[in-house]
This record gives C-alpha cells, sequence and structure tokens, in this order.
C-alpha cells in the first residue's frame, strides 16, 4: 500500500512565489503594458502556482481544489447579491432615481461649497449605485472640470471625489466590497453596514469640516457654471425629475435599518426602481423592462457625463466584477490550503492578545495584500479566513472582522497606482494615487481613527451584541450574524473574559 505524501507548510520563498507571481504580472498588466486592463489573467495564474505550491507541499489537486470552492461556498450569497446589484443599478436608471440624485444634487452647488457639497454627493451617488468607480467615472468627472473652472487644486478635487464615493460605497448593501466583506466574515450584509457606519461615518464628518474650511478660502472669480447647467439640462430633458423618484433611495436605507437579509433588501429595492419607472417615466413593455434590467439603459442624451452615468447598470455589465471577485475568492482559499496565508502571518497572529492589536494586524495585513496582491478582493478575502477565529477568541461580532476588513482593505486600495482600484481611478481622474491620496481625507483617515479607538478600547462590537461606544460605555444591541457553532465558542470566550475582567459587561 502507498503511502500518504506527507503534508506540511511552505518555505517562506515558497509561499512568497503565488504573491510574487500576481504583483509581477498586476505591474505589468497595470503599469507596463496596458492594452489590457483586467486582474483576472494575472490571478488564474497566480492560482494555478499557488496549486503547485500546494503539489509540493502535499497537497493534491483535489485537496486544494477543495479549499477554492470551501471559501467560494462561503462567498455565494455575495455572488447572488451582485447579481440582482446590476438589476438595481438599472431600476434606479430607468426610475430616474440616480439622474435625479445628480440632478437636485447639482442644484446645491456653490463656488464656496463645492467642496463638501461634493463630497456629500459623490457620497449619495455611490449609495444609490452601490460603486465608487460609477460614482467617480460619472459626476467625479463633472466635478474635476467644474473644479478646474473654480481654480482648485485638482489633486484636492480628486480627493474629494474619493473620499465621498469611497463612503457611500461602503454604505451601500449595492457594493461588492461590502457584500465581499459580509460573506467571508460570514456576518449578515446589513449587520456589516451597521457597524461600517461607527468608523467611516465620524472620518466622513471630519472630511467634510475640513473641506469646508478649505472651500471657505477658494478664489471664485473663475467659477464656470455652465458645466453643471449642462448636467442638469440633459437630464431634465430626458427624466421626469418629481421629488417622489427619489423615494427608491429610502426604500434601500430602511432595508439597512431593519437588517433584512441583503438578497431580499435588494430585490424589494428592485421592484420599487421597477414600479417608479412605470409611473413616472412612461408605459414600457415587460420586453423592455427586461432588456434593461438585464443589459442596462440605453439613452443618448447628447451630454458625456450624463450619458456616461446611464451607461452604467445591467445584470450583464455586473459579469466582469463577479469574474473578478470568484477569482479572487478561489485565489485566497488556495493560498490558505496551501499553506501560504499560515507561513507568512501564523507566527503574527499567536502573538495577537488585545483588540486593538488585532484589529491592527487586520488592517496592516489588508493593506500588504492590496499592495503586493494588487486588488481590493484580496484585500478583503486574504486576511478573513486568517484572523476570523482569533476574533471569536476574544468574543469580538463577526461585523467587527467584515468592518475592519473594509476600513483597510477597501478605503486603502485606491492608494496605490499598481492596484486594480488605483489603476482605474488614477485613469478616470488623470492623475496618480500618490498625487490625490493625501487629500482623500476619509479614506487617509478612517484606519487611523479605528486603530485607535481599538487600542481605547472604544467603538468595539461583541459577539453577544454589546456595543462599547466611542464614550466607553457598553449597550446591548441585536447580534451580529454567525455560524452557529463558531457564536457559541465566541459567546464563552467572551464570557471568559468578563470574568477576568478583561471585557465589559453591558449596563443595564
Amino acid at each position: 500500500m502507498a503511502s500518504e505524501k506527507k503534508v506540511r507548510l511552505p518555505k517562506l520563498w515558497e509561499a512568497l512565489l503565488p504573491i510574487l507571481a500576481m504583483m509581477l504580472l498586476m505591474i505589468y498588466v497595470f503599469a507596463i503594458d496596458q492594452t489590457y486592463d483586467g486582474a483576472h489573467m494575472p490571478l488564474i495564474i497566480a492560482i494555478a502556482v499557488a496549486c503547485i505550491v500546494g503539489y509540493f507541499c502535499g497537497h493534491s489537486f483535489t485537496d486544494m481544489m477543495t479549499g477554492m470552492l470551501e471559501r467560494l461556498n462561503a462567498s455565494m450569497e455575495a455572488i447572488l447579491i451582485l447579481c440582482t446589484v446590476g438589476l438595481l443599478v438599472s431600476s434606479f436608471m430607468m426610475s430616474g432615481t440616480i439622474p435625479a440624485l445628480i440632478y437636485y444634487g447639482l442644484k446645491l452647488l456653490t463656488p464656496k461649497t463645492f467642496l463638501p457639497v461634493g463630497c456629500i454627493l459623490c457620497a449619495i451617488v455611490g449609495l444609490a449605485c452601490g460603486s465608487s468607480w460609477t460614482t467617480t467615472a460619472t459626476i467625479g468627472i463633472a466635478f474635476v472640470t467644474i473644479g478646474a473652472g473654480l481654480g482648485i487644486n485638482p489633486a484636492l478635487t480628486a480627493g474629494m471625489i474619493i473620499s465621498g464615493a469611497y463612503v457611500g460605497d461602503k454604505f451601500s448593501p449595492l457594493s461588492d466590497t461590502t457584500n465581499l466583506a459580509a460573506a467571508v466574515s460570514n456576518t449578515g450584509l446589513f449587520d456589516h453596514v451597521t457597524a461600517m457606519v461607527s468608523t467611516t461615518g465620524p472620518t466622513f464628518v471630519v472630511a467634510l469640516i475640513i473641506y469646508t474650511i478649505l472651500g471657505l478660502n477658494v478664489n471664485v472669480g473663475g467659477y464656470d457654471s455652465s458645466i453643471a447647467a449642462g448636467i442638469q439640462s440633459a437630464i431634465a430633458e430626458n427624466f421626469n425629475l418629481n421629488p417622489l423618484v427619489l423615494l427608491p433611495v429610502v426604500v434601500v436605507i430602511v432595508a439597512c435599518l431593519m437588517r433584512l437579509p441583503g438578497l431580499v433588501g435588494v430585490i424589494v429595492s428592485v421592484a420599487c426602481g421597477v414600479i417608479f419607472a412605470l409611473i413616472f417615466q412612461g408605459s414600457m413593455s415587460l420586453a423592455d423592462i427586461f432588456n434593461i434590467l438585464h443589459y442596462g439603459p440605453e439613452i443618448a442624451t447628447g451630454n458625456e457625463f450624463v450619458d456616461a452615468a446611464i451607461a452604467k447598470g445591467g445584470m450583464d455589465n455586473q459579469m466582469w466584477t463577479i469574474n473578478l471577485v470568484l477569482l479572487a475568492v478561489a485565489y485566497g482559499g488556495a493560498l490558505e490550503r496551501c499553506g501560504a496565508i499560515e507561513t507568512l502571518f501564523g507566527g503574527l497572529k499567536h502573538k495577537l492578545h488585545s483588540v486593538g492589536s488585532l484589529v491592527l494586524a487586520t488592517m496592516l495585513t489588508s493593506i500588504f495584500c492590496d499592495a503586493a496582491m494588487c486588488d481590493q478582493f484580496l484585500g478583503i478575502g486574504v486576511p478573513a479566513p486568517l484572523y476570523v477565529d482569533k476574533y471569536d477568541e476574544m468574543g469580538l461580532a463577526r461585523n467587527m472582522l467584515s468592518r475592519t476588513l473594509e476600513d483597510a482593505g477597501t478605503l486603502w486600495s485606491p492608494m496605490f497606482p499598481w492596484t486594480s482600484c488605483g489603476a482605474y481611478q488614477m485613469g478616470v481622474l488623470g492623475m496618480s494615487p500618490f498625487v490625490y491620496f493625501p487629500f482623500a481625507f476619509v479614506n487617509l483617515l478612517n484606519p487611523i481613527y479605528a486603530a485607535i479607538t481599538a487600542f481605547l478600547g472604544r467603538n468595539i462590537f461583541w459577539a453577544d451584541g454589546a456595543y462599547t461606544n466611542l464614550f466607553g460605555k457598553t449597550v446591548m444591541k441585536k447580534p451580529a450574524a454567525a455560524p452557529e457553532e463558531e457564536h457559541e465558542k465566541a459567546l464563552k470566550n467572551l464570557e471568559a473574559l468578563r470574568a477576568a475582567g478583561k471585557a465589559p459587561r453591558p449596563k443595564a
């Protein structure tokens, strides 16, 4: 009888091979030869390298495949939601919801309030469409031109756009990264969104204050209002802008507050968008509705900014992102199964004994994955299985993990010009991330704020639903969703920590 091949952890150089393969290929794709603009093929090659490393470490191909499928299975709800997000964006386009947001938002724009109001508008559009990329490529491009007419530093304008776009992206249950973070942490989508408010909300307020102060010192002599007026005119000519068309956004917010299951909330919002389209934008046949939901709306207004916004949406347009998420999650599963993650970070994990150190380590790992693996999906997907048991060990809620993954993995992903996010935003905004990122105050400050509050024992979500707020008071809330067996372990660990005086008890 042939003896089974002994399984071992990869050596350091072996563990680095898949990461180096990914990093070098991504740099080639996004910095050297830019004729191909996706992370998909580098991911496929990196997965193959990880499988080869796994083979030499004693894993069979079946074993490696099992590791990848386990990670994919944990992410399938997010994949299904991403399919329906394309439907939702289309329904919000054809109902006039997103065009109305842009139209009414631009009415609020003045030279002195350009920076703070622009940031808020980018956040609202990002929340409505669930995509920082769509936000920067539509209203963001318009703001770049308007800012230039005001004589504002283009880097400051770009930083403002990035800040707002990523706030909306993080708060939106329609966002791919928001769904992915919840999925890999095995927690509820709206539990995750609720947790993110606790870090991104305060930094958003700080950023708005900074933008307001900077905006008050802007020289308004060169203001050109024609760009905003042209956008408004094109929207008004093609859509019924009755203020009631904004109500579907309220439905999304209510779904968040009610903590509906993610897929249910999105489907309800899609239905609302379609109904409002039929009421306010004219009659459409069932075939027309199906075409718009599947392939996206086709309306030519003659305004480049408006046409760019309307071209978004449709389930078909989501497939590029879905393919990337599938490959990114599979790559994370392959790295985990071959032992590369344990070799690189296992020693660090065993040295973490406080909530602050765990949060900081998670964020630094996410940023490392952003920079070295060149994609925000990996900055979220790779650290999750590495640290998830440590969060359970410290009695923390799973949405504490998901929040931390996004605090760094999502927000710092556009910092590096060789990542997919950085390369995209650099192409849209026309400048290197190293130029605009110092002015993207939300993205810059959010991880710092999250780390400081965690080290101070504040802003922490516990497994039993308790929440220690910014003032150190611990109050009971609804527990975040988590796998039943792991949740029970986390609750026992939390009680042990409280008995030892190492975790706070909620106030009666």
